[in-house]
């Protein structure tokens, strides 16, 4: 299987999956800006714009900073998530490329994203180690990780708290690969818990199985993303601050679904 036919059916998971055709249209920008600061400034502005208005408190109550790991987060979500679906889903990982990616300014949801001619790699006979060291290579490593830094330089975030929220995209991606293809949980577990013991994300959350009977992981991050600073924020589900208790309250909903 190649990257249009992993990557389409990565997209049948919904927008947090897909990738689109890159049409040449106007309106795409090529993902190498946003290796430019201007450029991160200009989104993390956008978002906090769009969380003001929603949220209806004062800007100067919305941190900065606080912005821009969520924004960093979404970011590293969208890159992320249509690939690890196109490897546990549609059995082929698409080696990914500045040059071939493009995005697209969205008032709020996910960030459209498009792709050209991108290879990839058939995936469905490798163990999960393997198939998790080319996503560390091709992807965390030389796709991701320029951005983070990015967001990094420009906003004086931890890059612990970046590679955290990284773990995070593919913590929820895995998740939501489970509620939605039961059947192909374990594979997007077993490449997930794999990426978490290597580098670049080593050391920044753990995959738990709370109930051995059913093939849904959830991650616990050993950082936060910095969301409990906006007023009214609170925790995620994965953050190291959540209580065991809430935790768990937690699970027991999803897996009561």
């Amino acid at each position: 299987m190649g990257s249009v036919e992993a990557l389409a059916a990565a997209a049948r998971l919904g927008p947090y999956f897909a990738w689109e055709p890159w049409d040449g249209d106007a309106g795409w920008r090529p993902l190498s800006e946003l290796l430019d600061e201007r450029v991160v400034g200009e989104r993390v502005r956008a978002a906090h714009d769009t969380l003001v208005r929603m949220s209806g408190l004062d800007r100067r109550a919305v941190g900065e900073r606080a912005v821009a790991s969520i924004t960093f987060l979404g970011l590293a979500s969208r890159l992320l998530s249509p690939l690890l679906a196109a490897a546990a889903v549609g059995g082929a990982l698409p080696l990914p490329a500045f040059d071939r990616l493009w995005w697209r300014p969205a008032p709020g949801g996910p960030m459209p994203m498009a792709y050209r001619e991108l290879a990839a790699v058939p995936c469905a006979a490798e163990p999960p180690g393997v198939v998790a060291a080319s996503l560390a290579e091709t992807a965390t490593a030389r796709l991701v990780e320029p951005v983070l830094e990015v967001f990094r330089r420009r906003f004086g975030l931890s890059p612990l708290v970046l590679r955290g929220n990284v773990a995070s995209a593919l913590g929820g991606a895995c998740g939501m690969i489970a509620d939605q293809v039961p059947e192909h949980a374990a594979r997007a577990a077993g490449i997930v818990g794999q990426a978490l013991l290597q580098e670049p994300l080593l050391g920044t959350a753990e995959l738990v199985r709370p109930d051995p009977g059913r093939d849904r992981w959830f991650l616990v991050r050993r950082n936060c993303c910095l969301y409990y600073r906006i007023p009214g924020g609170g925790t995620c589900g994965d953050c190291v601050l959540t209580g065991p208790q809430e935790r768990r309250r937690h699970w027991d909903a999803v897996l009561a679904r």
